[in-house]
């Protein structure tokens, strides 16, 4: 069985390529774009993915279905993708207090009854008995 032969040009290319790109994303992260870190990121991230399944995995050069596997591959990502999501984001989240101070007021805040009983506790000295 023979296969595909490469010629070394084009993978020294790509993994020139794989390397610009690594450095894109390190720069990519220094810059504030806010929500765009996140699309930019990924948006690099898949075309490395594209980039080493083309040909260092030869998928360019490859029979039809091993395209139909991965294909495949990619809908089932999608559908754990758009499930996993559909959970999260249909959830009713409940608030959160908007600092730590309210986080420590609620807290703070005892009964009356246990206000008093510690404080009826703490005021009376017990006395040894002496027989």
């Amino acid at each position: 069985m023979t296969g595909h032969i490469v010629s070394k040009k084009v993978y020294f290319l790509v993994f020139g390529a794989l390397l610009a790109l690594t450095a894109l994303t390190t720069g990519v992260a220094y810059l504030d774009l806010g929500k765009g870190n996140t699309v930019v990121a990924l948006a690099i991230a898949v075309t490395k993915a594209t980039l080493v399944a083309l040909f260092f995995m030869h998928l360019r050069w490859s029979s039809g279905l091993l395209r139909l596997v991965l294909l495949a591959a990619f809908v089932w990502f999608a559908i754990l993708v758009v499930l996993t999501l559909s959970d999260f984001l249909t959830r009713q989240w409940i608030p959160m207090p908007s600092g730590w101070q309210a986080q420590v007021q609620q807290k703070a805040k005892v009964p009356a009854a246990n206000k008093a009983f510690t404080r009826s506790r703490s005021v009376s000295v017990s006395t040894p008995m002496v027989s």
